[in-house]
């Protein structure tokens, strides 16, 4: 079986699209594949890219042109598919990918209760986190500003690691008034969105009311988080194949 044939396969029985990351973690099982290359993955993602076969949906997401008609709306939403929709759809694949890298990190990760129903990919964002409840780790106040936040990663001490807000269309001040309640905290917070956003994110953050976390809070644009997806994916592959 050749390269490419082995990532369609894969998409195949994935029902049609996959994450870069995904791919990165299963295709090299595909049994009578030879690879002649010291970077397989490097090969993966420029094979997804051969549009013969392959469209992008979204960053890091990908898609078999055989399957286009067939793909669910919430993976390839059709034109007249609400934008409030369309939106919500995004932002689920976003928290979709934090939660994924946390988990592999070895962090518990957790998203507020009213998200646990909508889908990432072809499952529940609530049947991927490792938190079903949020630690009461602080003064209850605090802690329920906390649990509104998009996704959050826990340590082994349960205490927060890293807070992530996706602003898709929604107002970037007001993701960073939660991450100013929490400044006591010794926690990474991160404003996730769209690279033309960055700009809006650099002004709001220089408002005074954003002193105490100024220099905490860091921009994550889609490209660069769907980066972190797949090498994270990667970095996980070869250490099982070294048997870390």
């Amino acid at each position: 079986m050749k390269q490419y044939e082995a990532v369609i396969k894969t998409m195949e029985e994935n029902g049609g699209f996959a994450t870069l990351g995904y791919l990165n973690q299963e295709v090299l099982r595909v049994p009578d594949v030879e690879w002649k290359t010291k970077t397989p993955f490097a090969s993966i993602r420029r094979i997804v890219q051969d549009e013969r076969f392959f469209f992008r949906i979204r960053p890091g997401l990908w898609a078999l042109k055989s399957f286009k008609e067939k793909l669910p709306p919430e993976i390839l939403p059709i034109k007249k598919t609400p934008k409030t929709e369309q939106e919500d759809f995004n932002h689920t694949y976003y928290q979709g990918l934090l939660v994924e890298i946390g988990n592999l990190k070895h962090y518990q990760t957790f998203i507020p209760n009213q998200d646990k129903n909508k889908n990432f990919l072809d499952k529940k964002l609530g049947d991927i986190i490792s938190m079903k409840e949020f630690y009461q780790f602080t003064y209850e106040y605090l802690v329920r500003k906390a649990q509104t936040i998009d996704v959050s990663w826990f340590n082994h001490r349960k205490m927060p690691d890293a807070f992530f807000e996706v602003e898709h269309s929604t107002d970037i001040q007001n993701s960073l008034l939660k991450f100013t309640e929490l400044q006591d905290f010794y926690a990474k917070f991160f404003i996730v969105a769209d690279e033309i956003r960055q700009r809006e994110f650099e002004t709001k953050v220089l408002l005074d009311a954003f002193v105490p976390v100024r220099r905490r809070v860091k921009f994550l644009g889609y490209e660069q988080l769907s980066e972190w997806h797949a090498k994270t994916y990667e970095l996980i592959s070869l250490e099982n194949s070294l048997a870390f």
